[in-house]
């Protein structure tokens, strides 16, 4: 076959190709990163002409309609579309009335991870008949030992380290046939046989997903080695081993995910003005106004702005190592008149609330609950912006913020150590600030290297800041994160993908 079938499950997307009308448009259900690269990877793929299909549960609510009926007649319409049958919504009541992914009951979660993977296995498999089929973190983790007696390549990409325990039992309860593969799925111990396995012995549905997949990627390639290296001690021994076992048998590889389209400071809606890298001086200039005035800081264009988009995490997102330096940065840099904006929700808030009220520093720092416009409207006035993450699988904002021409200042590890390198304005090489011993030394000797460069002259700065933005969107876009994703089908199938294409 010349053109490979090529099946991507997931049980998020931020869109579908345009190609398939207003309705795929509206078919957006996202959590996280998995729906932003699901969307790019099949949008790509689409525009490329390959047989890409698409497996997700039918969100009728999240959606925005009523039946699957609706997208047929609408796709009817259109010339040189993706026809109706590429789309595979999973169905069941289970997935039509909610309003988001997931929900805070665990056991909830997984009872409608197995529905899930229950229709991908009783009808979609079957109806599609797949050359290769991409599965997408522990929701789908049944599906790569089907494949494997099936006989059909299967990619498994690891987001995060999240993963649930099932017994045998459950999935058969649920309508998966279970004894056709459960050699291949992966136990939190010996089961010794089929019988005592189906009741006793639970299954590791994200370890089962690494173990019986042809081949796994994470979204980055420094977690990958961190992980199998035992780094985060957090990460269950079995994920760990797997994955391990996968990149020393040469059957694993990082691949960046990338922000959603729509972070452009040329186009973004929420800016108060539009810029790009030639631009960005004035652009940045108008925003920082704009988001001065809507955090409550003090309107002052020549102060040296820090913006903390991620949310207040302390056991990964590193929040308390700025509330531990809070007050002594901003009076260390009293004369510069340092401002320190937050737009995120977490646990760890209050910390900051607590340390503006004692002493009295409104005007120079200021917290906000997060809303997606005021944080579009953060990376856009800000100068840098803070991500210290103890550990980070990919990260997405020291991404986003280059695209809005503010540095990133940010802990070497995982993601950010493949993405942000030391800014050497002399040289005219690098994107940000780095720091590699997770701690306060650390973070705030970073935060210094940032303020030296601040007190460069302006136009010394804009050089660098357009250099940076140039070459972010030049590295951090879909069709460089879907070119990677491509040369692991074709390595997987042994043949390229299109050989109608180039």
């Amino acid at each position: 076959m010349d053109n490979p079938r090529i099946l991507v499950v997931t049980p998020e997307i931020t869109y579908l190709p345009r190609g398939m009308g207003n309705l795929a448009q509206r078919m957006t259900a996202k959590a996280g990163g998995l729906a932003d690269v699901s969307a790019s990877l099949v949008a790509a793929l689409f525009e490329m002409g390959a047989d890409v299909h698409v497996a997700l549960p039918n969100y009728r609510r999240m959606f925005h309609m009523d039946v699957f009926n609706l997208v047929s007649q609408e796709l009817r319409l259109y010339h040189k579309k993706l026809p109706a049958d590429r789309i595979h919504l999973a169905e069941d009541r289970i997935f039509y009335y909610r309003d988001q992914v997931y929900s805070s009951y665990e056991e909830d979660n997984t009872r409608i991870a197995l529905i899930f993977q229950r229709e991908i296995i009783n009808n979609i498999i079957p109806r599609v008949q797949p050359d290769l089929i991409h599965c997408n973190d522990w929701m789908t983790g049944l599906i790569p030992a089907l494949a494997r007696r099936l006989e059909i390549p299967c990619l498994f990409t690891v987001h995060n380290i999240h993963t649930e325990l099932v017994t045998l039992e459950q999935v058969e309860d649920i309508g998966i046939d279970a004894a056709e593969f459960w050699e291949g799925l992966y136990y939190t111990q010996p089961p010794g046989s089929y019988e005592a396995a189906r009741h006793d012995v639970p299954v590791d549905l994200l370890a089962s997903g690494i173990f019986a997949s042809h081949y796994i990627n994470s979204v980055s390639p420094s977690f990958l080695y961190e992980v199998a290296e035992g780094r985060h001690p957090f990460v269950p021994d079995p994920v760990r081993w797997e994955m391990a076992n996968k990149l020393y048998a040469g059957c694993a590889h990082g691949i960046l995910n990338a922000p959603d389209i729509s972070f452009d400071p040329s186009s973004d809606p929420a800016l108060a003005q539009h810029y790009d890298a030639e631009t960005h001086a004035e652009g940045k200039r108008a925003n920082k106004a704009e988001f001065q005035q809507r955090m409550g800081l003090h309107a002052d264009p020549d102060a040296p702005l820090f913006y903390w988009p991620s949310r207040l995490d302390p056991m990964q997102k590193g929040c308390e190592l700025l509330t531990d330096i809070l007050f002594q940065l901003v009076s260390d840099y009293d004369d510069a008149r340092l401002q320190i904006a937050v737009v995120a929700n977490g646990q760890h808030a209050i910390y900051f609330h607590d340390i503006v009220r004692m002493h009295d520093l409104a005007g120079r720092v200021s917290i906000a609950d997060f809303d997606e416009d005021l944080s579009r409207l953060g990376y856009a006035g800000a100068d840098f912006m803070l991500m210290p993450s103890r550990f980070e699988p990919c990260g997405l904002p020291q991404m986003v913020s280059i695209l809005y021409g503010t540095l990133p200042i940010v802990h070497a590890t995982g993601g950010l150590r493949d993405t942000i390198s030391p800014l050497d304005w002399g040289k005219g090489e690098g994107n940000g600030f780095a720091f590699d011993y997770y701690g306060t030394e650390g973070f705030r000797w970073a935060i210094d290297q940032a303020m030296h460069f601040y007190r460069l002259p302006p136009e010394r700065r804009a050089k660098e800041i357009q250099r940076v933005m140039i070459q972010g969107a030049e590295r951090f876009n879909h069709a460089a994160t879907a070119r990677d994703y491509f040369n692991v089908y074709e390595r997987m199938l042994r043949r390229p993908l299109m050989t109608a294409v180039g």
